[in-house]
């Protein structure tokens, strides 16, 4: 169980054991056997994903091992007005999809001109003021249905994608309705688009309604940038890892969290290869990471 330390909700990422995004890390646990470690852990919580959503007897096994769903990723098109009205449908169907899994917020991202789900860093085009518009409209009516099932719309800033750097977040949170789109912060993914993730969380926490917590390892992340690489390239060779692993303060981001009396989800997350990180040993290293930190904290040390 959750230790009273931790006064949000913790939960984790599966893409540490499985990533089918990157057909390089091999596909080594069984779906039982994931959830299983995670709630051996003390998670309660973690995010849909394909291999999850296959197995026929999945949620026998979320109800096995006393686990929830708290959201799964959707990429979108909505910076293309031509692709508006299909995208839309396509949305519905899938916040619907979460509203029955009792997830109270949906996750989205444009990957319009992005490549995902291995873009190439530099070969990402800026938004012009047409596509812009069209994405907000899309984003504000797609929020608009998240809140009449009882939801919430929270766009992931995400590396290599129109929507990466500290500017481009700025612009899309004041350009978008407070109460349709809210927004996925992400440590990692700040660091990787070149801002420093406390000031993201300080500058918009009031749109802040989850959060992911990822390490980075500096020097692969200039390597990337340096070389040129796909963001892919830079996953695997390990410019990611779980917190407390790398190059990231998270104390000040973790007080933050607390003195704001956030309460939302918190999902740590890494992609990393899983026979070279094994994910339960980090994901164990992670959790007490943070629950250190937090105890030091309330005590003031």
């Amino acid at each position: 169980m959750q230790t009273r330390e931790i006064p949000f909700k913790l939960g984790i990422q599966p893409i540490a054991w499985i990533n089918q995004g990157i057909p390089e890390f091999p596909d080594l646990y069984s779906s039982e056997e994931i959830i299983k470690q995670m709630a051996s852990l003390g998670f309660y919580g973690t995010e849909m994903n394909p291999k999850f959503s296959s197995e026929e007897n999945f949620d026998d096994i979320l109800h096995k091992y006393d686990m929830e769903i708290t959201s799964q990723w959707k990429s979108v098109y909505f910076s293309d007005p031509r692709l508006i009205e299909a995208e839309l449908n396509s949305f519905k169907l899938h916040a619907d999809y979460l509203n029955d899994l009792g997830c109270k917020v949906v996750i989205v991202c444009d990957v319009g001109g992005s490549g995902l789900p291995i873009p190439e860093r530099n070969s990402v085009q800026p938004l012009n003021d047409k596509q812009w518009v069209s994405l907000v409209k899309g984003l504000e009516q797609a929020g608009d249905y998240c809140n009449s099932l009882g939801m919430e719309l929270v766009y992931h800033h995400h590396a290599a994608t129109v929507i990466e750097k500290e500017n481009e977040i700025t612009e899309l949170m004041d350009r978008t309705n407070p109460d349709l789109v809210s927004l996925l912060f992400d440590t990692g993914h700040a660091f990787y688009g070149g801002a420093d993730p406390y000031s993201i969380l300080i500058n918009h926490f009031d749109r802040i309604k989850y959060v992911h917590l990822k390490d980075v390892r500096k020097d692969e992340i200039e390597n990337c940038v340096v070389n040129k690489e796909t963001f892919k390239h830079g996953v695997i060779n390990g410019m990611f890892t779980v917190p407390g692993d790398g190059d990231i303060d998270f104390v000040p981001i973790l007080k933050t969290l607390i003195n704001r009396k956030y309460i939302g989800w918190v999902l740590i997350e890494a992609e990393q290869h899983p026979q070279k990180a094994n994910p339960y040993q980090f994901s164990k290293f992670a959790k007490k990471y943070i629950e250190e930190l937090l105890t030091k904290y309330s005590k003031g040390i």
